[in-house]
């Protein structure tokens, strides 16, 4: 991503009500697994998630990320465990993790299925991945191009590569649901009607902390019939899967 966002996304991602939700459902997803469990967070950015995680029980967390900033920003933050390293390549020895959490991490990466092989190589025999990538290519826009995003995912896409990458799939679904209409009313919008203007603004806005509060109990409300269900559009899909 351009730095002058990735400053900015530092900046946001404690307190938003996207990284707060979606830090919610991931320890929904997750937190019957033991809490010794060997976990790597691919594109850790400044540990939010990883300080999350640790403050509910998880012991024996890493991350990677290739920003040097985002690692020294973790470093700041007290958070150990983590490196500067490329999610194409990653320099960990075969079968070294229980479960690897990449969030808004594939779609950075041309060859998604290269990259996933090499995910399944370091995780351990039955070992779990679970991915969130944002859903749908009608929705590509600015905030797209700003993350330097090579594409969107369809659930049917998502599942196709990771099943081809040795993985069998235990949960695939569509997150965000409810603000998926508006999300996609305002996408297409921009897209068909002001497409002619230049408009390189991203999607992270400020927001009235009770605007911000209110958005994170929306979701988090989301969160708990999605632990059960599956939706059948969302801004973001992702899936669980277990390593064959």
């Amino acid at each position: 991503m351009e730095k002058s966002y990735e400053l900015k996304y530092h900046n946001f991602e404690e307190k938003y009500w996207w990284f707060e939700a979606r830090r919610d459902i991931i320890l929904k997803l997750i937190d019957k697994e033991n809490k010794n469990s060997k976990i790597l967070e691919i594109g850790c950015s400044g540990g939010p998630l990883i300080k999350f995680l640790k403050n509910h029980g998880f012991k024996n967390l890493y991350g990677i990320d290739l920003s040097k900033d985002a690692i020294e920003l973790c470093k700041k933050r007290g958070i150990n465990n983590v490196f500067v390293m490329d999610g194409k390549k990653i320099e960990f020895d075969d079968q070294s993790f229980d479960i690897i959490i990449a969030s808004d991490v594939l779609e950075h990466i041309e060859d998604d299925f290269s990259a996933l092989l090499e995910w399944n190589r370091i995780l351990k025999k039955e070992g779990k991945l679970l991915l969130f990538v944002p859903a749908f290519n009608f929705l590509f826009g600015e905030h797209d191009k700003i993350n330097k995003h090579y594409r969107r995912y369809s659930k049917f896409m998502l599942s196709n590569v990771v099943k081809k990458s040795n993985f069998k799939i235990l949960k695939n679904s569509y997150w965000n649901f409810l603000l998926f209409f508006p999300v996609a009313t305002t996408r297409i919008f921009q897209s068909f009607l002001l497409n002619k203007r230049k408009n390189t603004k991203d999607q992270l806005l400020s927001l009235n902390p009770s605007l911000n509060k209110f958005l994170i109990y929306l979701l988090k409300f989301e969160n708990i019939f999605l632990k059960k269900f599956n939706f059948p559009v969302g801004v973001s899909v992702f899936i669980v899967g277990i390593k064959n």
